[in-house]
């Protein structure tokens, strides 16, 4: 995966408790060793990402719920006080771990593996694909591997180009190293979109496209939160919910801060009757989204499985008219509805604007009543 770097290794075979191992293939449990010695010490306290590359480790290996670890600690290494549920710490002394690690190699057989806790990877399950951190160049490999990792799965031309691509670099050079939560800067960047919705509501057509360029940092700012998540391995339901929330919020503010904003600069009354329903539609399709949220036991709207993607999550529909169907979502999706927003106010578009929120409003709607009355059983998963 990163060649090039002298400090590329390829894994070994993984490794388990001698003495579980008996339990461990009864439950099908994978076994690996995750060795955390004197001789991964120095690359395990380096962070990558604001995270020790040692607790990197732990939280994907946690991942794996089919695999029973094995954390060999001979107190080198500084380790976390509560390790996950598929994990178990085999206390060593340090004169004796690389026999007890060969034992154990020996013992358990080819089907095992091995992992060090200065080994840098991205898929849990992935641990033949990873960098090994020994010295600075390593250790810039394996920044450069796991902030480009957060570039990908964006969708869409504005989300590849612009916000993805500024939020990247935004996180690698700031959140990263600030002793912030996701949750957090999904509030703050809620602020930010607050802000922005305020200043086209309260002033003119310039006032409108800085609100917008504003809301464009908002924007950024949100990603910034999601990619931090993905970065420190703490993708919780909690986050999700506030971002989800956030997300909401601002939407209808932003949507009666149009109304206002068109019916004082050359509109009439029905402008502001326009936002008051797109604002209610916008609600309305929460309210339902929310309902689906709980039911699918999920926190993010593009986790769930719609009517409309035949039981499919809008982030991996597949199948016959999936790309038409992507298409139309990119339209009402929050980065590109905020640049086209810009864009249509710097051309002194501002009923153009309405209209458009107007019918994203009504779209969103629209796919939410069907989700209500689609029976449960069409909204299971393919397959």
């Amino acid at each position: 995966m990163f060649e090039g770097a002298r400090e590329l290794d390829r894994i070994a075979p993984v490794t388990v408790l001698p003495t579980r191992r008996a339990s461990a293939k009864a439950l099908g449990a994978v076994p690996v060793l995750l060795l955390a010695t004197e001789n991964e010490a120095r690359g395990a306290r380096m962070q990558v990402g604001g995270v020790r590359v040692v607790d990197r480790a732990v939280r994907l290996l946690a991942r794996l719920r089919d695999a029973h670890v094995v954390v060999v600690d001979d107190g080198s290494i500084p380790l976390p006080r509560h390790l996950p549920g598929n994990m178990e710490r085999r206390r060593v002394e340090p004169r004796d771990a690389a026999g007890v690690v060969a034992a154990l190699v020996a013992e358990l057989g080819d089907e095992t593996e091995t992992v060090g806790a200065d080994l840098v990877w991205l898929q849990p399950a992935r641990f033949d694909h990873g960098v090994r951190v020994v010295d600075a160049a390593s250790h810039r490999a394996a920044e450069d591997a796991v902030f480009g990792d957060l570039r990908h799965g964006a969708d869409g031309i504005v989300d590849r180009f612009v916000k993805t691509n500024v939020s990247s670099r935004l996180t690698r050079l700031l959140f990263a190293h600030l002793p912030l939560t996701p949750a957090l800067v999904s509030l703050g960047a809620g602020f930010v979109g607050l802000y922005g919705a305020l200043l086209v509501a309260t002033g003119g057509a310039r006032a409108a496209v800085l609100g917008f360029a504003v809301l464009e940092g908002y924007v950024i700012l949100d990603a910034c939160a999601g990619q931090l998540a993905r970065l420190r391995l703490r993708q919780t339901a909690f986050g999700a919910w506030v971002d989800t929330i956030v997300g909401d919020f601002v939407n209808v503010v932003l949507i009666l801060a149009l109304g206002r904003l068109v019916s004082h600069h050359g509109g009439n009354e029905l402008d502001m009757k326009m936002a008051y329903g797109a604002a209610g539609l916008t609600l309305l399709y929460a309210a339902i989204s929310y309902r689906e949220l709980v039911r699918q036991g999920e926190g993010d709207v593009m986790k769930l499985r719609w009517w409309f993607a035949y039981g499919q999550t809008l982030r991996g529909v597949r199948g016959a008219g999936s790309r038409s169907t992507r298409a139309v979502l990119r339209l009402g999706q929050r980065d590109v509805v905020i640049l086209a927003g810009l864009v249509l106010a710097a051309c002194n578009q501002l009923p153009l604007v309405l209209v458009y929120y107007v019918i994203v409003a009504i779209a969103r709607a629209g796919g939410a009543l069907g989700q209500l009355l689609t029976p449960a059983w069409r909204l299971r998963p393919p397959g």
